[in-house]
């Protein structure tokens, strides 16, 4: 266990991965804020971060207007990543790779939803194309559509990119910036009498922490650092399978990443490619149950990507690993901002497989919340907790 410089910090961040870090690294970037913060984190390697298993990937493809803008914004940042980094030239170039999503549609109600999707996203400057059975054919000639009647594609800022490197990056900055990463755990927290502040929280090394602000960035664990706070949090952990195969027959093209009516996704992967779904039975999982089902390639994925490809009759399963969403059980979207009634509790949890494209845009926000107590450059007032207990669902339509 680590040992922390001063006995309080105006934040303390709890949860080094994706989120902790982006946001201890925006802090450093707003030009008014010259507070201590501290990140506690239990697990320096992140072996079992979430964000240690991500496929890394970013799409515009949404049909909620904030949740396409928040991708925008982070297409931005990944293709100008140096530039926000300072211009450093230590800070590697990332790398984009558009080869888009695809998703097909196999009902007309699908079909439609797509539709509406699509006219949303390109009115926001997406280049997002509703396309027929036929015009997918003449594009991607090695899929089986006999059942499809329609997709939505887009290669323009949309794909995957190395979202391991931008995570260290975040790291590296916010250290170099002065935010102090202790190893530690969280395990309790201290209210004011009155029940709306946090004053402390209690670390498992036995040492106690004053803080301004505690912000929630633990990932799919976030039920239990709110409950230190007398906070219900409705995220839970929930089991996605990755798999990397090899092709005996590779495709001749890339492949976009093919979001397929049974619910398994398919990209290229360099010279292999990438499959992965949820299980059929996609309940919630302890936070330390990674074991892995094997069945679920034999009977879910394979056939899935086979049929839909027939080139993939034959494959072999190179790597596979399974992640945690820290999945939003209420409406599968980010819960972002402070509680209504401990207001100094702020929440960045919920994000439902979406994190890692989402990481600079709710990054910047929550750090300019901290800072100024508002939103300034994307306003994400409509991830407020309040929503939750005011039923007040974030309607989403392409969750994938």
């Amino acid at each position: 266990m680590g040992t922390t410089a001063h006995q309080s910090y105006d934040v303390v961040i709890v949860g080094g991965a994706i989120y902790g870090s982006s946001l201890a690294w925006w802090l450093g970037q707003m030009p008014t804020f010259q507070g201590r913060v501290l990140v506690v984190e239990r697990d320096p390697t992140y072996a079992f971060a979430s964000t240690s298993h991500t496929n890394s990937c970013i799409r515009q493809q949404f049909s909620n207007r904030t949740n396409i803008q928040i991708s925008q914004f982070g297409a931005e940042f990944i293709k100008n990543f140096r530039s926000f980094m300072g211009g450093d030239p230590e800070v590697p170039h990332l790398t984009l790779q558009s080869f888009g999503y695809l998703y097909l549609a196999d009902t007309p109600a699908f079909a439609r939803n797509l539709k509406e999707s699509q006219q949303v996203q390109v009115s926001l400057g997406a280049q997002t194309r509703h396309m027929s059975r036929d015009e997918i054919a003449a594009e991607y000639p090695f899929y089986q559509l006999d059942d499809i009647i329609a997709g939505n594609h887009n290669k323009v800022d949309e794909g995957y990119f190395d979202g391991g490197t931008m995570f260290d990056w975040f790291k590296r900055m916010a250290r170099r910036n002065g935010v102090e990463y202790v190893t530690d755990e969280v395990v309790g927290m201290s209210l004011n009498a009155a029940g709306t502040s946090v004053e402390s929280v209690t670390l498992k090394s036995g040492a106690t922490v004053g803080c301004g602000i505690v912000v929630n960035a633990s990932g799919p664990r976030a039920v239990a650092t709110s409950n230190m706070a007398g906070i219900d949090l409705p995220v839970r952990p929930r089991k996605r399978y990755s798999f990397v195969f090899d092709a005996a027959h590779p495709l001749d093209q890339d492949l976009p990443l093919t979001i397929d009516p049974s619910g398994v996704h398919v990209r290229s992967e360099g010279k292999y490619y990438l499959a992965g779904c949820p299980p059929d039975d996609d309940t919630d999982v302890a936070f330390d149950d990674f074991g892995f089902d094997h069945s679920i390639w034999e009977n879910k994925v394979w056939p899935a990507i086979a049929t839909r490809i027939p080139a993939f009759e034959q494959v072999k399963v190179i790597n596979e690993w399974v992640g945690h969403y820290a999945y939003n059980t209420f409406d599968q979207n980010a819960i972002v901002g402070p509680h209504d009634r401990v207001g100094n509790f702020m929440f960045m949890n919920g994000f439902s497989g979406h994190g890692l494209q989402q990481a600079p845009a709710i990054g910047r926000g929550m750090a300019e919340w901290i800072t100024y107590g508002a939103y300034r450059s994307l306003d994400l007032a409509p991830f407020t907790y309040t929503r939750l207990e005011a039923q007040q669902a974030f309607v989403e339509k392409a969750v994938i």
